[in-house]
């Protein structure tokens, strides 16, 4: 695991990914990283997704939610390109639709909508307050350092995203996970970004997908892997409540109301260090025995 890219070289190899080259006035073409699964991850994907409608979009109006469904496996050998649909724009508001094509087929939709922020009621859940600062928390290699190979795959790919576990990850061997209703990790950019607002929500839309659905197994105690699970997401959903830079901590708080035919249900909150809620994600996936 000593040879997995981090800092910021792979924090620069994700703003890369999510630079989407413009070959049409609403069409967009993205590539993957140099190193990845067969499959595209699905926050990339989403990632990519809200920056080609962000492009389209006239500034001075941000992000308040997206809400999108994974249709198909993409390949990450092959660029994926984003058709934009401008649904409206009103004085406040602005609604665009996309759609992530691959060989010809949808591999996933997103409707996201823009406003431009107006005074009104104000109020946010309270963040945890019984939890280690992320200073104290070990990172994903620290905790799994007596059993690298859990990563499979996953420790070869780069990984721009600082995630510490506040208890076990779903990348613990089988059996060594205690069910829990709550999960808790603290997760920031590992490097500096730039400070485009809409780069910040696009980062957290990438960072949200990488450990919503073990959510679910942590219900459990399950893993991933060889002994536990596989899975994949079937849909995911944001509500963006406050301006956060992606470079700073945040701590995602996030719990499974219910699991049953096969799939499973998350939804989780964010907060930065000084408590503040900056927004809410639901995500539903699929989740299968692995032999």
């Amino acid at each position: 695991m000593s040879e997995v890219l981090t800092g910021q070289p792979a924090v620069d190899g994700l703003l890369r990914v999510l630079d989407l080259e413009q070959i049409e006035l609403n069409i967009f073409r993205g590539v993957g990283p140099q190193v990845s699964p067969q499959r595209v991850f699905g926050g990339q994907v989403a990632g990519q997704a809200l920056v080609a409608a962000g492009r389209t979009v006239e500034a001075g109006r941000h992000v308040n939610s997206l809400h999108g469904y994974f249709v198909r496996p993409g390949d990450s050998t092959k660029p994926i390109v984003y058709e934009v649909e401008r649904i409206r724009d009103g004085r406040s508001f602005s609604v665009r639709r996309t759609v992530a094509v691959q060989n010809g087929q949808t591999i996933f939709f997103m409707s996201a909508s823009f406003h431009t922020g107006e005074d009104g009621l104000e109020h946010g859940e309270t963040a945890p307050v019984d939890v280690p600062p992320p200073v104290e928390v070990p990172t994903l290699t620290e905790r799994l350092a007596s059993h690298p190979d859990r990563l499979g795959i996953w420790a070869r790919i780069p990984r721009p995203i600082d995630v510490r576990y506040i208890g076990e990850s779903g990348f613990a061997a089988s059996g060594e996970r205690h069910a829990a209703t709550q999960q808790r990790v603290w997760m920031k950019v590992d490097g500096k970004l730039p400070d485009d607002p809409l780069l910040h929500v696009c980062v957290l839309t990438y960072a949200s997908d990488l450990t919503l659905l073990d959510t679910v197994l942590n219900r459990h105690g399950q893993v991933w892997g060889p002994g536990g699970y596989a899975g994949a997401s079937l849909d995911h959903a944001l509500w963006f409540h406050r301006p956060f830079r992606a470079d700073e901590w945040f701590l995602y708080d996030s719990a499974s109301p219910s699991a049953s035919r096969g799939r499973g249900l998350a939804t989780g909150q964010f907060y930065t260090t000084d408590g503040r809620h900056i927004a809410t994600t639901a995500q539903e996936g699929i989740l299968r025995v692995t032999p």
